[in-house]
Parts: structure tokens; sequence; C-alpha cells
């Protein structure tokens, strides 16, 4: 059975059902898409994606969106494709219950707070260097509306306010989760699980660049030694280590989990 997988650079939403697919050791294809390009928004992809939005599985015609959701669908197509050390979803209710309550904490606590500080930094250099004609040009090919306010909003750049209050959303997840690897040595018990791939690939591989000042290597030491483990992971390292085609001087603070 044919697997196609359009993604971005090995961060965030694309990393995170990128490490599935290579723990679950999984032939696919990788379909690049240039987000610096706008590639999300030509109408070849629409036509894949009608959100305009990467990820994307692409199984044998069956198209899958949204990381939680395609994370999900890996195991129920591909139930015995497992890292040595077991399902990325438990078998039993109450250790799946726990994982879904981390993904969940994850997809609505944590990862707009990061996006908006990724967005300001990086996304506003890209969009203040197009001619205000041609931006609204690119705009009118953004499908969903809140995506399109948030291109805007990160042109010229969110509010004091906003950074402040996401940071200190951050700040909570980060003792939240240090506080649950004290009892546990993953996110949702004694088995990895797609909970931690979710906050490793949102915040977990890159907090400590991307909030210097948090001194999350000094305060944070359960977070710390989960996060070593993790990008010591051959398929995470493989995740890590794939294409990237953003500019330098523009990529996202992945690098710190690659070898």
């Amino acid at each position: 059975m044919a697997l196609k997988y359009y993604h971005a650079e090995p961060l965030a939403n694309s990393l995170k059902s990128m490490i599935p697919l290579k723990e679950k050791g999984l032939d696919y294809e990788s379909v690049y898409v240039d987000l610096h390009r706008f590639e999300q928004h030509s109408d070849w992809f629409v036509a894949i994606n009608p959100e305009g939005q990467v990820p994307v599985l692409d199984h044998d015609g069956t198209i899958v969106t949204h990381t939680t959701v395609i994370n999900e669908y890996l195991e129920d197509a591909f139930p015995d494709a497992n890292p040595a050390d077991g399902p990325l979803r438990p078998r039993d209710p109450a250790g799946a219950a726990r994982m879904r309550y981390w993904n969940k904490f994850v997809d609505e606590q944590v990862m707009n707070h990061v996006s908006m500080h990724g967005w300001h930094r990086l996304i506003r250099v890209v969009t203040q260097s197009i001619e205000d004609d041609r931006f609204e040009e690119l705009m009118s090919h953004v499908p969903l509306p809140d995506q399109r306010k948030k291109w805007r909003t990160a042109r010229s750049g969110f509010s004091e306010a906003d950074l402040a209050n996401a940071k200190d959303k951050i700040v909570y997840a980060l003792g939240k989760v240090d506080a649950q690897l004290a009892q546990t040595r993953w996110l949702a018990g004694d088995s990895y699980t797609l909970a931690d791939i979710n906050f490793y690939a949102h915040c977990g591989v890159m907090a400590d660049r991307m909030f210097p000042d948090l001194q999350v290597n000094e305060t944070y030491p359960n977070l710390v030694r989960w996060r070593d483990a993790m990008s010591a992971r051959p398929a995470v390292q493989a995740a890590l280590n794939s294409e990237d085609r953003t500019q330098p001087g523009l990529r996202t603070w992945s690098g710190d989990g690659r070898e």
C-alpha cells in the first residue's frame, strides 16, 4: 500500500507525524512543501488539502489531515508496525486515555502559543520582505480566514501583551510536563507514546533555544532527561535530518535535537 507524506521542514506539525512514520518503519514518498514560497496555498496543493495546510498523509488515495488524526490513523492502519518498545498508542483503555489527555493538552494549550512566537520572529521577516500588492495577492489564496488573519498579524507583529500571555502559557506547560516526568519515564506513563512525540515536536525539542531566558536546561531537569532520550531515538534522528529547504537565516529551532 502506497503512502505519500506532504510536509515542510522537520519541526512542529511536519515533524509530529514524520516521527511515527519513521518509528513504525513505514515506507513513504516524501513530498516537500516549501512554506516560504507559499506552496501550501498553490492550486496543486489546495486540490489535495482544501485547507491549505501541511502535513497531509495520502494512503492509497485516502487523504488524512491534522497531525493528531494522522498519527492515530497510522496506528489504526498499521497496528503491527511498531517500534521495538511497543505501540505508539497504548492498547489498554487507561493508557490510551492518558495519551489522549496529553495530546489534547499539547494541541490546545501549547501548540498555538509556541507558534505565535515562531511566527512573530520568523514569518514576520518573510512577510515584511514582500511588496504590499504581492502580499495581498498571496493572501487571496489562503483558504482559512483564521490563517489569513494570522499571516496579516505576523506581518505587523503580535502585540507584546499577546506574546507575554503566550510565554506564560509555555512556562506553565514546561512546569506541568516536568512535574509529570518526575513521576513517570514518559508523558503518559512508562511507555513511549504519541503524546511524547506531540510535545517534543511542538516545544520539547527547541524550548531551550527558543526561550533562553527561561533557562530550560537548569530549571526543568526531568524534561531535559526526557528530551535527550527522545532525541537519541534513531527514528527521531532520521526525522530531524530529513529534507529542509528553509534558508539558514530563517531556520527555526529543530537543530538542537540533531546529532
